[in-house]
């Protein structure tokens, strides 16, 4: 019950740290939270005048890259009072779906994706739309607080009009917060960080860069830092960025990615 003992354990997130914290303790490890979520919000106005836009316009695709986020949408389409033309369109459209998550939400409104990823990832995501041609075609991506550039690229380079559904805008974390972890990767004073989340990653190796500290950060996680990933979006996040070795696992839950951190000290202890 002591795999983690004396290991400073970052927690990168803003939610059951209280939770994530006791279990740490309880394998012996020091919790530190260090949130990197920063604050988010729904911008109504702004989710008004997209989803009057997918309604009042043909649209050819909807790719919905998380469950959470496409719940929302249809949340504040209902207040709207445009649900039921909401999923007409996107019934009459071809739809692709990241995560397991979507592809339930979807299942329960009994809307059939054309296309579901491969392994929950974006990477995975299109690698299965590769073969679809979205010439002059109208593609609606649901995004969830982030952008995705590279998903945006890829379909914007096979000819799609893209429009980008936000609903909730990310405002950074306490600048005080960055520096604080970058100052511990720097120093080695910590032993991992645990991330929940992709937007976190992200603030923190903007952050990372912008203050010319970025190869250090890199360098730190490379060699005594350990990198832990809630789940499969969250790693890929991690791995591009430049991060080789990250730890993840195969539920994608905070208890099972402590526990994942668990058995990767037991093992090393066991070498």
């Amino acid at each position: 019950m002591d795999k983690l003992r004396g290991k400073k354990i970052v927690i990168a997130g803003s939610r059951k740290t209280e939770e994530m914290s006791l279990l740490i303790e309880k394998q012996g490890g020091i919790p530190l939270v260090r949130s990197l979520q920063g604050f988010v919000y729904l911008d109504e106005k702004v989710v008004e005048k997209e989803l009057l836009f997918c309604v009042n316009n043909k649209v050819d695709w909807f790719v919905l890259t998380t469950g959470t986020g496409t719940d929302t949408l249809l949340g504040a389409a209902d207040q709207l009072g445009i649900y039921a033309d909401l999923i007409h369109q996107m019934k009459a459209a071809k739809v692709a779906a990241r995560g397991y998550k979507t592809y339930a939400l979807l299942k329960k409104l009994e809307l059939k994706p054309e296309v579901i990823d491969e392994d929950g990832t974006t990477q995975g995501l299109m690698n299965q739309l590769s073969s679809y041609d979205f010439s002059n075609q109208t593609v609606v991506v649901q995004l969830h607080g982030e952008v995705q550039p590279a998903l945006i690229q890829f379909l914007e380079e096979r000819g799609a009009r893209v429009i980008q559904l936000l609903p909730y805008r990310h405002i950074e974390p306490e600048l005080a917060t960055l520096e604080t972890l970058c100052q511990e990767l720097k120093t080695n004073s910590i032993d991992a960080v645990c991330f929940t989340t992709a937007v976190q990653v992200k603030y923190l190796f903007d952050y990372a860069r912008r203050e010319g500290m970025i190869e250090t950060v890199l360098q730190s996680f490379s060699t005594h830092v350990k990198a832990v990933a809630v789940g499969k979006v969250t790693a890929e996040a991690l791995k591009e960025e430049g991060l080789k070795l990250v730890i993840v696992p195969e539920l994608e839950r905070m208890g099972a990615m402590l526990i994942e951190l668990v058995k990767v000290y037991g093992r090393s202890e066991a070498l």
